[in-house]
């Protein structure tokens, strides 16, 4: 089961995590913090255009922290409609 903590608090848990570039991407639903849009954006040439979500726990955000592929390449499809992390957080295999 991989775990995401951000400031001593679990923010997702998944048994169903993929694996890409040494992210896990966790399934959207596993995702327990609350994500809020940003404008953010990034592209990657093999996986297309990600979108990035704030991480909230309580009053704390962590600005974003997250980011997800909304329509993924062919390449990459394995990981539309999850969620990986950065900024902070910490991913362990439990």
């Amino acid at each position: 089961m991989a775990t995401a903590r951000w400031n001593g608090t679990v923010i997702a848990t998944s048994t169903e995590t993929v694996v890409v570039e040494g992210n896990h991407y966790f399934p959207r639903d596993s995702v327990t913090a609350t994500l809020q849009d940003s404008n953010t954006t990034t592209v990657c040439p093999w996986k297309g255009t990600a979108s990035y979500f704030c991480v909230v726990v309580g009053d704390d955000v962590n600005v974003d922290a997250a980011w997800y592929y909304p329509t993924p390449k062919d390449a990459a499809a394995e990981i539309k409609d999850r969620v990986a992390f950065w900024k902070g957080v910490t991913v362990t295999d439990d």
